[in-house]
Parts: structure tokens; C-alpha cells; sequence
């Protein structure tokens, strides 16, 4: 895969509906499926030398585990700090992503990054690109968030200056940040550390979408980039360019189901106005009537 195809969403009109039964958010719903993101909170490798040992090292992960929330209360935490109505459409995207989110969040070999955060953010605001308030939409993203017990704020920041630094780069720049100095080499240079097997590192789609917001911003979307860039992280090209391509279908049926729900909303705005329209000019007649009685006129 080349590259992803940049989409931008038909922004939808303002609406006093707060849900709108869409046929196609079932369909929707289930292509979103595909963009789930696996975990595995219970491998553990116990050697079978030391029983003492065994039994220490179960402890521990029991331990670590019952510190971790469940999607339920994940959830919870959302809705217990967002109380308005959120349209269904956008509903179905949120409930979907935070599950997702969860099992990502809390696995064992997580850890931040700013790469991941990169493509979370690049993620949401495609996702939640037309949404009604511009105001709700930058609520629901802190407490979003917030749920996931992580900063909303250190979020929009580093995927900040990273949008900043990749706006500044070329192609080949980009790729030999390893051999720069700088606060976001040293970060990437961090990162790539790591994913080598020299700390904690979990991939996932959302840094496999962080990378291709670099390479967008550098203007930089060759395939042959895209692999040295890889390399450069020491993350296989095939997952990533399996996981754009889960993207690249996922906004895909997101725009049509947004040109669906607009066409809906547009719709149902019309018959209103015929109705209200309707209305008036029965009461313009009734009233018309009343006079023409009062003043004698059929007599």
C-alpha cells in the first residue's frame, strides 16, 4: 500500500435531535470490528526451575491485575462525567473505540508514547470530524480520556509537536532521526529502543497510524519511506500497512454512513418545515373564516 487516501467528512448541520436511528450503523458498527485491537493481560513466562520462584511470579501478575478496571467501569467513568446525549452514530463509534481502547490501555506491555498518541488524536478527530458542537466534541476527548486514567492534555500536546516537527522535515530527514539530536528525535529514538526489545513496547494500529500522520505531514508518502521508516522503529511494515488499510475502509464506511445520516437529518428537517407551513396556513384560513363570520359577511 502506497499510502492512505486523506478523507475529509461531510460536516452535518446543526440538529435539535440528539439520536438519530441510522439504518446503517449496524453495518457500521460491524466494519468497525475489524479495527479491534487484541491484549493478552494474563501470559506470563514462569520458569520451571524454582517452584518459590513460580509461585512469586503468579502472585505478582494477580496482583497487577486487580489494580486494572474493567471495560464496564471504563465506561462508567465516561458516561459519570458526560451527561449529554451524544448522537447514535457518533455514540456506537465511541462505545466501540473506548472498548478497544481498554484492552490496549491496560495490557501488560503498554506504555505511552507520543507516536501513540499521534495517532489517537489523529484517529478521533477523523472519527468525530461534523460532530454537532465543536465545544461538546473537545469535552467528550478530556473525558474520554480522563476514563482511561491518562492526560487528555499530554495527549493533544505531543501529537501536537510532532505535527509541528514532521511539518518541518523531508523524506529522508524523517527517517534518520536516529542519527539527529533534538527533544522529538530523543523521543523517537526512545521509541525505537524499545519496540527493539529494550523496554516495554506494545504495537498497535493507533502508532501504525501515527506513523503515517509523520509521513503526511513531511509530505513523505512514498512506499519505499514508509518501509525505511519502519525499519527505523523496528516495526514490521506488513502490520503496518495491514492496519492502514483497516483504516482507510473504516473512514471509507464512515463517510457514507455520515452522507446517510445527513441526507436523514435533511429530510426529516423538510417534512418539519412542510408541516409547520402546513399548520400556518390552516390557522391563516380558520382565522380568515372567523372574521368573515364576525363581521356578517354569509349572512
Amino acid at each position: 500500500m502506497a499510502a492512505v487516501t486523506s478523507l475529509s467528512f461531510s460536516a452535518l448541520g446543526q440538529s435539535s435531535e440528539r439520536k438519530v436511528p441510522v439504518p446503517t450503523t449496524r453495518s457500521f458498527a460491524s466494519a468497525f470490528e475489524a479495527f479491534r485491537f487484541r491484549a493478552n493481560f494474563y501470559a506470563v513466562g514462569v520458569r520451571s526451575s524454582s517452584s518459590s520462584s513460580s509461585s512469586r511470579m503468579v502472585v505478582q501478575c494477580m496482583s497487577s491485575v486487580t489494580d486494572v478496571p474493567t471495560v464496564s467501569e471504563t465506561k462508567m467513568n465516561f458516561l459519570k462525567n458526560y451527561k449529554r446525549p451524544i448522537p447514535s452514530i457518533y455514540n456506537t463509534l465511541l462505545q466501540e473505540l473506548m472498548v478497544q481502547q481498554h484492552l490496549m490501555r491496560y495490557k501488560r506491555t503498554y506504555r505511552y508514547d507520543a507516536v501513540f498518541a499521534l495517532g489517537f488524536v489523529t484517529v478521533y478527530d477523523q472519527l468525530m470530524d461534523g460532530y454537532p458542537s465543536d465545544e461538546d466534541r473537545d469535552i467528550i476527548f478530556q473525558v474520554y480520556i480522563k476514563a482511561l486514567r491518562e492526560d487528555p492534555e499530554q495527549y493533544r500536546k505531543d501529537a501536537q509537536m510532532l505535527e509541528e516537527w514532521a511539518r518541518s522535515q523531508t523524506a529522508s530527514s524523517l527517517v534518520e532521526f536516529s542519527s539527529k539530536e533534538g527533544e522529538v528525535e530523543g523521543i523517537l529514538k526512545d521509541i525505537a529502543e524499545r519496540a527493539g526489545g529494550k523496554g516495554s513496547f506494545s504495537y498497535s494500529r493507533f502508532f501504525a497510524i501515527g506513523l503515517f500522520r509523520l509521513l503526511e505531514l513531511a509530505n513523505a508518502t512514498e512506499p519505499t519511506i514508509l518501509e525505511k521508516l519502519c525499519a527505523a522503529f523496528n516495526i514490521s511494515k506488513r502490520s503496518v500497512d495491514r492496519d492502514l488499510d483497516v483504516y482507510r475502509n473504516l473512514l471509507t464506511k464512515l463517510v457514507q454512513a455520515k452522507e446517510l445520516l445527513k441526507e436523514y437529518v435533511d429530510r426529516e428537517k423538510k417534512k418539519r418545515e412542510e408541516r409547520v407551513e402546513s399548520q400556518k396556513a390552516n390557522e391563516a384560513i380558520t382565522k380568515c373564516l372567523g372574521e368573515y363570520e364576525y363581521t356578517g359577511v354569509f349572512w
